[in-house]
């Protein structure tokens, strides 16, 4: 069911305390943590607590959390320095978009030059 954990779901083990994750910001709705793979020097991902496979479904669910997701981007952005000179913002939303884990989240990337477009 949308927005109960799944069992299998790596995210909703994240949120559970079942795998680490070097966590860098916690709300009542939201988790942010450091991608294992990062992409920049300042690469966190921001999740829902809730699950849903993308980006589309929760906004369409539950908009608020989608909202308390891209507040705490620009929160990571400050905390980790970056918010004066830049910093990315990305939903991948389906595998054909990037998308390897399906539970909704946002990546928070800078801190060296991000070109556009992107891939």
């Amino acid at each position: 069911m949308a927005g109960e954990p799944q069992a299998d779901c790596l995210f909703c083990k994240i949120v559970a305390g079942e795998v680490p994750a070097t966590i860098v910001r916690e709300t009542e709705t939201t988790v942010a943590f450091r991608d294992i793979n990062p992409q920049a020097p300042t690469h966190v991902l921001v999740i829902p607590k809730v699950h849903y496979p993308d980006a589309a479904t929760l906004a369409a669910a539950e908009p608020q959390v989608i909202a308390d997701i891209l507040r705490e981007s620009r929160e990571v952005a400050v905390e980790d320095k970056v918010e004066d000179r830049g910093y990315r913002v990305v939903f991948n939303t389906g595998a054909g978009a990037g998308q390897t884990v399906f539970h909704a989240h946002l990546h928070v990337l800078s801190g060296r030059g991000l070109q556009w477009p992107p891939g």
